[in-house]
C-alpha cells in the first residue's frame, strides 16, 4: 500500500534528528515504510536502547506501586503534615482544616505511609485523630503496626504508651509484636525492659512461639544471669528445639 509523501514527512518529523537526514534523500511514495526507512525501525540489538529513548518520564518500581493506591487527598495530607511538623500551630491548622475532612479509607491510607516511612511521631498524631472519629474500634493490628514502627525507630517511650493504650482496651499483642518491642528495648540498650516485656509475654493467652525467645536469647549473650533464666523457660515450652551457645570466652565469661 502506497504511503503519502506528506504522511511519510510527518512520520519523519516525528522521530527528530534521527529522521532528519533522511528528508534530503530522495524516495518514492509507493515504498513501504519498512523498506525506505531500514535504520529507523529497533534491531534486536538496539531495540532496548531505543525503547529507553522514547521513556514516558513515570517513575518506576515500587514507590510507584504504592502511590498508586493512595488517592490524592491522602498524599496532599501527607505532604502536607511532614511540611509542618516542624510548626505546631501550622500543623494543627492544616490537621484542622484538611486531616479532620478526610474519608476514612484515606486517613487509614496516610497512618499506614507515615509508618512506612518512618514519621512515627505524625503517625502516631494521626493515631489519636483516628481514635476520636465515630467508626473507631479497637484494633489489635493498628496497635501492632504503630509498636512495631516505633520499635524500629527506638522511640520506646511513646511505644510503651502505646502498648499502655492496647491494653487498656483489652487487647494482646502477637509473637511477631513481641520480638520487635523486646528487639528494641535491647537495641535502647535497656535489656531489663526487654525482660519486663517478656514476663508480660508468658502471661499472654496465646501460645508461646519461638521467634521472641530467639530475640531475647540472642540479645541477652552479654547477660548470662538473664539469658540463662529465658533458656530455661525455653527448653520447658520447645524441648525438642535446640540453642545454639556461643563460647564463653567470647564474651569473657569464662
Amino acid at each position: 500500500m502506497a504511503i503519502p509523501r506528506a504522511r511519510l514527512t510527518r512520520l519523519l518529523l516525528h522521530f527528530g534528528s534521527r529522521g532528519s537526514r533522511f528528508l534530503a534523500q530522495p524516495f518514492s511514495t509507493s515504498s513501504s515504510a519498512h523498506g525506505l526507512f531500514p535504520s529507523l525501525w529497533p534491531t534486536p540489538s538496539t531495540a532496548g536502547a531505543w525503547r529507553r529513548a522514547f521513556h514516558d518520564g513515570r517513575p518506576r518500581g515500587p514507590l510507584w506501586r504504592s502511590k498508586k493506591l493512595i488517592g490524592k487527598e491522602a498524599l496532599f495530607a501527607i505532604q502536607g503534615l511532614k511540611r509542618f511538623k516542624g510548626d505546631e500551630e501550622k500543623l494543627a491548622d492544616f490537621v484542622r482544616r484538611y486531616v479532620a475532612r478526610l474519608l476514612k479509607a484515606d486517613k487509614l491510607a496516610v497512618l499506614g505511609e507515615l509508618e512506612r516511612q518512618e514519621e512515627v511521631d505524625l503517625a502516631v498524631k494521626m493515631f489519636r485523630i483516628i481514635q476520636k472519629e465515630d467508626w473507631y474500634k479497637p484494633d489489635i493490628y493498628m496497635y501492632k503496626d504503630l509498636i512495631i514502627a516505633l520499635a524500629k525507630c527506638k522511640n520506646m517511650e511513646e511505644a510503651m504508651v502505646i502498648w499502655g493504650n492496647m491494653r487498656d482496651e483489652n487487647l494482646f499483642p502477637d509473637s511477631q509484636t513481641y520480638a520487635e518491642v523486646i528487639r528494641g528495648f535491647l537495641r535502647y540498650g535497656s535489656p531489663s525492659d526487654a525482660m519486663n516485656i517478656y514476663e508480660d509475654m508468658k502471661k499472654s493467652p496465646d501460645p508461646p512461639e519461638e521467634l521472641p525467645f530467639r530475640v531475647l536469647l540472642k540479645g541477652l549473650l552479654p547477660h548470662p544471669l538473664l539469658r540463662n533464666r529465658v533458656k530455661q523457660d525455653f527448653e520447658e515450652m520447645f524441648p525438642e528445639r535446640h540453642i545454639y551457645d556461643p563460647p564463653e570466652e567470647i564474651f569473657g565469661m569464662h
